[in-house]
């Protein structure tokens, strides 16, 4: 009686799955990026609106003529607040989307594994009598 090889081919589902993991890997990969890009000149621009609010209230503290900076300087902390609100909405988005790649990442290994694997029992030739 001759052995037969085991055969094992991925279901449709996990074709599916995988066509999708490698389709989404890049793209969460650059949204990452840009991300980040972002989060960079949120806090740039944090410093900057820092530093002129302190500048207009150090001009307005010398300046000799009464010149009511200060709903200026509310508006550039407002300012100031979104900034931050922004920046922190981003980094919870960049987390997710760190978990995100790494399950990927981790969800392709597997697959692979599991392919690899079973291609090392169908590439065996059956045994002869």
């Amino acid at each position: 009686m001759a052995a037969l090889a085991v055969v094992e081919t991925p279901s449709g589902k996990d074709a599916i799955a995988e066509g999708l993991l490698q389709l989404l890997k890049p793209a969460v990969q650059q949204l990452d990026l840009h991300v980040h890009s972002v989060r960079e000149s949120q806090v740039e621009l944090r410093e900057h609106i820092d530093s002129l609010a302190a500048e207009l209230c150090r001009i307005n503290e010398h300046q000799k003529v009464a010149l009511d900076l200060d709903p200026y300087v509310k508006k550039l902390l407002n300012a100031r607040r979104r900034v931050v609100l922004v920046n922190n909405i981003l980094q919870n988005a960049q987390e997710r989307l760190r978990r995100l790649n790494h399950n990927v990442a981790k969800e392709t290994a597997r697959r692979k594994t599991m392919l690899e694997t079973s291609g090392a029992f169908s590439t065996r030739p059956p045994s002869k009598p």
